[in-house]
């Protein structure tokens, strides 16, 4: 358990054993105990209220705390200790309530430093590895990056390799780079094992950058007003004013003291949380994480969106889109054969070719003699057919076409037999989701990639954006991002995948990952995970976000309103002190009550219900 949430724990069960034992000995006729104990508790409350209040002057806000600080004061002074350590209750459990929704909140940094590479395969002359911490290895030093791992330093390829460069770059598709080339920290070696020689040391890397620029977009990103304070602002000059009327007019110090306790704000303090944590248990169980509290508040109030390209609107993996065959071509025998070829492969590419023969149900033959060029394509012997499937070398035919991410050319026996045009697939719910989020009064979307400019351009124009930023590094997107925070009316949503994602969604107002497929950099990064790999599940979380909000507003209203008619009581001297505590109490019920009421959301039942009906047809 976490230092914060252990402390508030412990002041929540100490004002709880305080007001319980002082009720005990009241009854027992011990007067001297009960006052003690109510003693202790309201100590207790207010150090926790003095504590807030302070916090908040440092930040520059004001908020609910303020009150209750009063509140315990005045009580205090007029020796109303009861009243008092209800007060320390009802503050303790808000505080409690509140740490609790952030219990699952994550360190930003924490997972970015942990999937760096914290050692590296250090290679002598004479080519003995050695494990070396990276933070010991030296610019120039020789490293061996093994098939599937993370390069941990930026480098120069002595021999060539395959990597995976999504999570930088936003390109789908893996990239062969020749030896001598450059390669960056944080890319994915998915082809044989290769050599670097390093030319930077783990200060300067590529990935201790984009952790730099994460830690810089979090200490600027302003957080937002959240539900409690902006209530207080007018509510706590109100109770002050309406206690300080009731003095000067009836000269009944104890009326003016059950005024101001009838103002502490518990159902700011109490309901409001209750309201927001049963949105984001709703929003989780509709394949949202929100890591807390003020990101579902500020999700509520989003006007501008920004998306990533891969793996946010696209699926982040290549597919056949097309296939093209030569004039007089088995169109089932050169797939069959082609796919044969690839099962010798573990290239995302040969995947894919492999997957639609499979979707045929087409039966494979082993290959023969295959060899691989690295970065261009595979050869081999299928049933003594000569067959090489590679990138395509030369002037395309006037048979295929060429509007795809990969072409890749199918070569039977010397001769050209088909064209496989592959492409990182648009999500099927990318365009629903974009009018979901319009409705849901989304005033701007734009799109924001690493990729190449015709194929962003080509992708927002499918799923409809307002605007389309290309071939964007970390650092451009964080910089958009900071733009779009000053023109936006409202909150700026900024939704992406990779590490390079990181810094962008640090900065927004509320960052959302798509973190279906594992615990990435953005996803620690975010202030909200999709765990499902559905985009849709961006205006879920949105819809019932607005619904909680909503919903913690009404209790809010509801509860401050009836505090307010306790409040005018207690001015004519209807109510001491204890009273209007006990009255509180009876508030916050009324109002937490409300706040459980779950808000609903059209979209996610209209998705279950198109679930439902799939699996009926299925």
């Amino acid at each position: 358990m976490k230092r914060s949430l252990l402390r508030e724990y412990s002041f929540l069960t100490g004002s709880l054993a305080s007001l319980g034992f002082g009720l005990l000995a009241h009854a027992l006729g011990l007067n001297a105990a009960a006052i003690a104990a109510w003693f202790v508790g309201a100590v207790l409350g207010f150090a926790l209220a003095t504590r807030w209040l302070i916090n908040a002057i440092r930040h520059g806000e004001f908020g609910s705390d303020v009150l209750a600080v009063i509140s315990i004061a005045v009580t205090a002074i007029t020796n109303e200790w009861l009243a008092a350590s209800v007060i320390s209750v009802m503050l303790a459990t808000g505080r409690a309530l509140e740490q609790w929704a952030q219990g699952k909140a994550r360190n930003q940094l924490e997972a970015l430093i942990n999937r760096a590479p914290a050692n590296g395969h250090l290679l002598n002359a004479q080519g003995e590895v050695t494990e070396l911490a990276i933070s010991k290895i030296a610019q120039g030093s020789r490293l061996m990056i093994r098939s599937g791992e993370v390069v941990p330093l930026d480098g120069t390829l002595l021999t060539g390799g395959t990597f995976d460069e999504s999570a930088l770059t936003g390109e789908p598709l893996p990239i062969w780079r020749e030896a001598a080339s450059e390669v960056r920290s944080g890319v994915l070696n998915t082809g044989n094992a290769v050599e670097i020689i390093t030319t930077r040391d783990a200060t300067d890397s590529t990935y201790s950058t984009l952790i730099r620029l994460v830690r810089s977009a979090q200490a600027t990103s302003a957080p937002g007003v959240r539900i409690a304070n902006k209530w207080a602002v007018w509510f706590v000059p109100f109770a002050i004013a309406l206690a300080l009327a009731t003095w000067a007019i009836s000269g009944d110090y104890k009326s003016a003291v059950a005024v101001i306790v009838a103002a502490t704000p518990c159902p700011l303090i109490l309901a409001v949380p209750v309201a927001i944590i049963a949105g984001m248990s709703r929003a989780a169980g509709r394949g949202a994480i929100i890591k807390g509290g003020a990101a579902l508040e500020q999700l509520a109030n989003v006007k501008t969106v920004l998306l990533d390209k891969t793996g946010t609107l696209t699926h982040g993996g290549p597919t056949i889109s097309q296939m093209r065959f030569a004039p007089g071509a088995n169109h089932t025998e050169v797939l069959r054969l082609a796919a044969s070829l690839e099962q010798s492969s573990p290239h995302v590419v040969a995947m894919a070719i492999v997957a639609q023969a499979k979707l045929q149900n087409l039966e494979l033959s082993k290959a023969h003699d295959v060899v691989e060029s690295h970065g261009h394509g595979l050869a081999g012997t299928v049933n003594d057919h000569k067959v090489r499937v590679s990138q395509l070398e030369t002037e395309l035919p006037d048979w295929a076409t060429d509007n795809f991410a990969l072409i890749v050319a199918v070569e039977i026996n010397g001769e050209l037999q088909a064209i496989i045009g592959l492409d990182d697939p648009v999500r099927a719910e990318s365009v629903e989701t974009i009018n979901q989020l319009r409705r849901l009064g989304v005033d701007r979307i734009a799109m924001i990639s690493g990729d190449r400019a015709g194929t962003a351009n080509q992708v927002g124009k499918q799923v409809g954006v307002d605007e389309v930023f290309a071939e964007c590094k970390p650092e451009q997107k964080l910089e958009i991002v900071r733009r779009e925070l000053l023109a936006s009316a409202g909150a700026v949503i900024a939704v992406g995948d990779g590490i390079n994602d990181a810094p962008a969604l640090a900065a927004a107002t509320v960052g959302v990952a798509m973190g279906a497929r594992g615990a990435t950099a953005a996803s620690e990064a975010a202030d909200v995970v999709i765990i499902e790999d559905s985009l849709i599940h961006l205006a879920i979380a949105i819809d019932l976000a607005k619904g909680a909000r909503a919903r913690a507003l009404q209790a809010a209203g509801f509860g401050m309103g009836l505090a307010a008619t306790v409040m005018v009581v207690a001015a004519f001297g209807l109510l001491n002190p204890a009273g209007a505590a006990i009255s509180q109490e009876f508030i916050d019920m009324a109002a937490i009550l409300w706040a459980l009421v779950p808000a609903t959301s059209k979209l996610a039942k209209k998705l279950v219900n198109r679930t439902s009906r799939t699996e009926r047809t299925s």
